[in-house]
């Protein structure tokens, strides 16, 4: 088995990247991390990808969950809700959970979230150096957030697997978008009523994993 990691990053926040974090979970029965976990009242996402796997015939058992290095309780941009428990977070204080399985990696909000004064989001991903799938929800302005991130990711140079679009297409989004910025779309994500480990498990089965990397 190919083992593969994979950044999870998004154009923005609440585009989707938990959801695709727990479909490529299943589809891999891989580990899943979030490096920085900020607000924690309704639960996290770790919680939230862990209840959403589904053991397979007893043949895919989900991987590990990671504990987040940094957990933080208030919902807020990372280094505002690090400073009000006085933490300052330092790309320094990441380091890639050891495994020997697939694992899913989550960033926190978009690219440019700031972790402290100086480095933001996309500096962590330089530095752990994964490639990337970009979650790209649908709303007016996406285009916009989509072309800015994919440029950012290419001028940093990341590597881009492709795109994931999240929710009902937005006018002629997916096309403008997958044009402009020569990538693949991985998959995508219809808008769920609801999303429970069923439709997780439901759209898992229908993803081309070799199209990310993998092999199962």
């Amino acid at each position: 088995m190919k083992k593969t990691t994979i950044f999870v990053a998004g154009i923005g926040t609440n585009v989707g990247k938990t959801v695709v974090s727990a479909v490529l979970r299943q589809a891999l029965a891989a580990d899943y991390w979030k490096p920085i976990q900020a607000g924690t009242a309704e639960g996290t996402d770790s919680e939230m990808v862990a209840d959403l796997f589904t053991d397979v015939k007893d043949t895919k058992k989900g991987g590990k969950i990671w504990p987040a290095r940094h957990l933080l309780q208030l919902p807020a941009s990372p280094h505002f809700a690090a400073a009000a428990e006085n933490i300052r977070i330092e790309i320094a204080d990441f380091e890639l959970p050891k495994t020997e399985n697939h694992l899913i990696v989550e960033g926190a909000g978009g690219l440019m979230v700031p972790l402290n004064e100086r480095d933001l989001l996309i500096d962590l991903m330089v530095a752990l150096g994964l490639p990337v799938v970009l979650v790209v929800g649908h709303y007016l302005g996406a285009i916009n957030h989509a072309i800015l991130s994919v440029e950012a990711l290419q001028h940093r140079g990341l590597e881009i697997l492709g795109l994931v679009f999240s929710g009902d297409n937005y006018n002629d989004n997916e096309a403008i978008i997958m044009n402009i910025t020569k990538l693949p779309c991985l998959f995508r994500l219809p808008q769920a009523a609801q999303v429970t480990p069923e439709w997780v498990a439901e759209q898992a089965a229908k993803i081309d994993v070799a199209r990310v990397g993998c092999s199962v």
